[in-house]
C-alpha cells in the first residue's frame, strides 16, 4: 500500500514539474545587453529619426507648413515685418518669410549625409543611463556631442541654397526697401547664420520625435535590435 501510495506521488510530482517547466519555457527569455548594443540601438533609433522624420523637412513645405520647425523672423527683423505689411507690403514680406524656409528645405536634403555620418560617429559613453532617459536622451545627447561641427559643415550649404532658392535677392529686395523708409533705423541682419542655427534646431526636432515614438510604441521597433534594447527602458 505505502509503495502504491509513493508510486501515485512519484507521478504527481514528475507531471507537476512537467508543467512547471511548460510555463517557464513559455515565459519571455531575455539576454544580457551590453552597452555596446544599447548603443548601436540608440544609433539606429537616430538613423530612423533621419530617415522617417527629417527627410519630411526635404519636401516643399517640410519647414514653412510644420509648425514643430517653421523658421520665423528673427526679433530684429520681426519690426521689418510688421513695417512693410504697415505700408501695404504684405506680399514682399511673405516672400521673405518662405524664402528662408525654402532654403532650409534644400539645404537639408543636401546636408543629409552630414547628419547620418555623425550618428554613426558618435560614440555613447553611458548608453544604459541615455537609454533609460527622458525620450528624447538619444537626440539631446547627440545635439550635444555634434551640434558645433554640424554648424560650420550645415552654414555653408545654406549660404548655397539661400543662392538657389533665390532667397538672397528677396531678403535684399526686402532689406533695401525697409531701409529707405525714412526715420527708420537701418538694418542688415546675417541671415545666413540664423537659418543654419533654425534649420538645425529643426533637423534635431524631428530626430526626437522619431526616438520617442519608438521609445512609447512597440510597434515603432521594427528591427530585432530595437525590440531588444528598448524593452529594457519599459
Amino acid at each position: 500500500m505505502i509503495r502504491k501510495i509513493f508510486a501515485i506521488v512519484l507521478i504527481f510530482s514528475f507531471s507537476a514539474c512537467a508543467e512547471l517547466q511548460q510555463v517557464i519555457n513559455q515565459l519571455p527569455q531575455t539576454e544580457a545587453i551590453g552597452n555596446t548594443e544599447i548603443a548601436a540601438g540608440l544609433r539606429q533609433a537616430l538613423d530612423f529619426g533621419i530617415n522617417k522624420q527629417v527627410s519630411k523637412l526635404t519636401k516643399t513645405d517640410g519647414f514653412l507648413k510644420n509648425e514643430l520647425v517653421k523658421i520665423v523672423l528673427p526679433e530684429e527683423l520681426q519690426k521689418v515685418d510688421k513695417t512693410l505689411r504697415s505700408i501695404g507690403l504684405s506680399n514682399l514680406a511673405d516672400q521673405g518669410v518662405k524664402a528662408l524656409n525654402r532654403s532650409a528645405e534644400e539645404a537639408v536634403k543636401e546636408a543629409t549625409p552630414i547628419f547620418v555620418n555623425a550618428v554613426k560617429g558618435i560614440t555613447f559613453a553611458d548608453a544604459k543611463n541615455i537609454l533609460i532617459g527622458e525620450n528624447n536622451a538619444a537626440t539631446q545627447y547627440l545635439t550635444s556631442k555634434t551640434q558645433t561641427a554640424l554648424y560650420n559643415k550645415f552654414n555653408p550649404v545654406i549660404k548655397k541654397s539661400f543662392s538657389k532658392v533665390g532667397a538672397d535677392k528677396i531678403w535684399n529686395q526686402l532689406i533695401n526697401k525697409y531701409n529707405s523708409i525714412p526715420l527708420v533705423s537701418k538694418v542688415n541682419p546675417d541671415l545666413t547664420d540664423y537659418v543654419t542655427g533654425e534649420a538645425l534646431k529643426g533637423v534635431f526636432t524631428m530626430i526626437a520625435v522619431e526616438e520617442k515614438d519608438i521609445r512609447t510604441k512597440t510597434a515603432s521597433r521594427t528591427t530585432n535590435l530595437l525590440k531588444k534594447v528598448f524593452a529594457l527602458q519599459d
